[in-house]
Order: structure tokens, then sequence, then C-alpha cells
């Protein structure tokens, strides 16, 4: 981390390492508590300017203020849904956008949160994908999604308590600085979001999701399955040409021998494309055996994309297939789709109304 930020503003807080800060202080002849004491108020204590931060003197508030940004990232857009989802949409330090989800079920409150700018995996339906990937998010810029999620729950108790890494990015590209991030979150001078109530979603990279389950950590995982065979899902999820469907498999399988943690498999239901009953077969015989739970998720809209939902009977007729074979099913429920909750459709269509005209 201690990252340089872009001309004309000041390096973020939670980008400067614990020893870097420790030696920022020092340097000022501060004691090193004072690195705990203003991470906490970040963290945990919904400070956001230096000044809330009132066991901290004054003269340090003011040194503060003038080396360090408390956050680095400020909303550009924040929309709320008649079902109380929040998505938030964050401009970066560079300009550039991201997005975050706050999805309340209660007594849940779950945090949906990005790991790059863009996606480079070019999953064929995603609206995050469409023009690449720009770069990796900082452990920083991933813990202030968290932060300012959790900002928004009632104060002074209301907390997060669950994560779900899966926004904008492919996670286990990013791996480093997402884990970094989690590491923070999860401490109790942090957010205190223990591993067993985080999911990091993966289009399927085998050996990130083995270094994952090698860490020893309980963290759930989530696989972008989307097809049962190599040639649909190449269609659909371009980078399977690189790895293929039975190594995905084997890595999973891999994490839920190390870990004990039960895999699941998303599916997005392309109306047409991959919601038959053929596909519903293959895809049960494929998981039949394994410790595995199906979260299909039918298609959400995205302006510029020729994909459409699947009918209500191919949805049923899908699931019914599935449960039939054994298999754990759950239908994602619709949320925030009012606001443009499905992940990246926002960014886009803001970076759509922000780009000059042409002639």
């Amino acid at each position: 981390m201690n990252l340089l930020p872009p001309a004309g503003h000041l390096p973020a807080l939670l980008d400067q390492s614990p020893d870097a800060l420790r030696a920022w202080f020092a340097d000022r002849g501060q004691p090193s508590l004072r690195v705990k004491q203003v991470r906490r108020w970040v963290l945990a204590g919904r400070a956001e300017s230096f000044e809330q931060m009132s066991d901290l003197p004054r003269d340090v508030r003011a040194e503060l203020a003038r080396h360090f940004a408390p956050l680095g990232t400020r909303v550009e857009r924040h929309l709320v849904a008649t079902d109380e989802t929040h998505k938030l949409l964050l401009r970066l330090q560079d300009e550039r956008l991201i997005e975050c989800v706050l999805i309340q079920e209660p007594p849940r409150r779950t945090a949906c949160i990005s790991t790059q700018v863009g996606c480079g995996m070019g999953c064929v339906f995603c609206a995050s994908g469409l023009n690449g990937v720009v770069r990796n998010l900082t452990t920083g810029e991933i813990l202030e999604q968290l932060v300012r999620l959790r900002n928004l729950t009632p104060a002074p108790d209301g907390r997060l308590s669950n994560i779900v890494v899966m926004g904008m990015g492919e996670p286990l590209a990013n791996l480093d600085n997402l884990l970094e991030a989690l590491d923070v979150a999860g401490h109790k001078d942090g957010l205190g979001i223990g591993a067993r109530h985080i999911t990091i979603s993966t289009v399927g990279l085998p050996a990130k999701i083995r270094r994952l389950a090698d860490l020893g950590k309980q963290y759930h995982l989530a696989v972008s399955l989307h097809a049962p065979n190599d040639l649909l899902r190449t269609r659909i999820v371009p980078t399977n040409d690189k790895t293929g469907v039975p190594e995905i498999l084997a890595a999973a399988d891999y994490f839920f021998e190390k870990t004990g943690r039960q895999v699941t498999y998303e599916y997005v239901l392309l109306g047409g494309l991959n919601d038959g009953p053929r596909e519903a077969r293959e895809l049960a015989t494929l998981l039949q055996g394994r410790k595995a739970h199906v979260n299909l998720i039918p298609f959400n809209d995205v302006e510029g994309l020729p994909y459409v939902r699947p009918t209500p009977e191919a949805q049923a007729t899908f699931t019914d297939t599935l449960r039939r074979a054994g298999l754990s099913v759950k239908v994602r429920k619709r949320k925030g789709s009012e606001i443009d909750a499905a992940c990246g459709q926002l960014r886009r269509k803001v970076e759509q109304e922000l780009a000059p005209a042409t002639v």
C-alpha cells in the first residue's frame, strides 16, 4: 500500500499501511496508538472527516487533514429502491467509477462490493465487462466501499452482517488486495465481519481457487458456472477456453476438501440459450455427488445486449429438474431492479450520460 494518489489529491488514509502510518506519526513525535485511533474512527466510528475524531489532539487532526484524505472516494450517485436496496456509484481519485450495493433483508445487511474498475472476463451478459478492465482496486478502495455502505445503516449500532464480493471485476484477479481488505474488515477494530460471513465469487480461476483454499480461511466460494459444458460455457464466458469446466470443478472440489465449506454454483439463466431441459439435465449430472448449492439467477435486462430473461415456465422446469436430482437450489430474487442494481449497469449509464456528444 502507501500509494501515491493522482495529482491534486491527498493520499487516502485506508491506502496507508499501519506501519507507514506508525512511521508518519513517529516523525511527528506522536505515539503509535494514534494509528489504531485514527483507523478505528474511519472503520468503526463512522468518521468521514478528521475533525470528527474527538479523542485526537486538535493539532494532530489538523496535521492529518493536511496530509491525508479520510476517504478517497466520493459518492457520485446514491439510489434507493422500494425494497430498501441502496446502490452507490463511487468516483475514485483518478475519476474512474465503481459500484457497490447494500442489500437489506432483516436481520441481514449484506454489502456487495467491487474489486476492479471494469472486468476482463468478458461474460457476454454482464454490463461490467463491456469496456474491459481498467485496473485493480487498491485495498483502501475496497475497504471504502464497505465503510460507505456501513455508514448507510442506522447509527450508532447499525452494522453489516455479510459481504459478497460479486460486484464489478473478477475478485481472484485482484486477490492480494482483496485478502488484505477482508483481513481488515474481519478484525475487531475493523468491521467485525468473520470469514464465514464472506462470499467470494469467481468466474473460475483454478490456480487462484486452490490458493484461496490453502489459506485455511472459512470464506464461502461461489463459482460463476453459467453452463454445464465447455462448448456452451465458452460462448458465454470466453475465458473458459483457457481453463474448462472439468478443471474448474476439480479446483472447487479441492476448495471443499480443504475448507469443508459447501461451494455455490451461480448460473445466470439466459432465455433460449442455457435454460433448456437438456442443459438442466446435464448440469444435474455434473453436480450430483458434490457438496454443492446452485444459485439460479434469471437474467437482468441490460441495454444494448441481445439476451432475455427466461420464461417462467423454463425457469420452473430448470429448477425442478435440479431439485429432482437431489441438488440444493435457490432462485435469486430481483433486488433493486429499478435502480440498475445489477452489476455494472449504473456505471455504464452514467458514463454514457457524461460522454461528450459525437457530431
